[in-house]
């Protein structure tokens, strides 16, 4: 989708960036997640992204399954882009993003909230240390090799 690809790279961010990685992509993803959105003038009008690039996305969306395709309209051939639950898994990614905007990109108040509509509580994304609970300093995470790295790439 970005037009580059990163065979050369055994990173599972390389990996979501190919499919996610460009501006548009995300404020897509964005629209439908938060906002609802699920018809091409709805993010058209939403996003005023030029017209080709909102088709590619929404294709490449669904030919990734983020989004499946569905026809609303039987008179003309019209259709909406609803998320799959691998497009809605995406939601605690942009809330770390926005946050990470709030913090560093802006000097105002934050324009978005994100509360539970189940309680109304707030959200946040945290990194959550599996076995004593909640990293504070970014400094204390380390990457380490994982099993789906290939045992070529280990001794290189």
């Amino acid at each position: 989708m970005l037009g580059k690809t990163y065979d050369s790279q055994v990173c599972s961010i390389a990996r979501a960036l190919e499919l996610v990685g460009e501006r548009w992509s995300l404020l897509i993803v964005r629209e439908a997640v938060f906002g609802g959105a699920t018809r091409y003038n709805d993010f058209q009008r939403s996003l005023g992204v030029a017209t080709n690039i909102l088709k590619s996305r929404l294709d490449g969306f669904v030919e990734a399954g983020l989004m499946r395709r569905h026809r609303y309209s039987e008179q003309s051939e019209l259709y909406e882009y609803l998320l799959t639950d691998k497009g809605r898994a995406l939601a605690p990614a942009l809330v770390a993003l926005s946050e990470w905007g709030d913090q560093w990109a802006t000097e105002e108040e934050p324009p978005i909230l994100y509360t539970h509509s189940v309680c109304g509580a707030g959200v946040t994304q945290q990194t959550v240390c599996a076995h004593c609970g909640r990293v504070h300093d970014p400094a204390e995470i380390q990457a380490t090799i994982g099993p789906g790295m290939p045992a070529e790439r280990i001794n290189a």
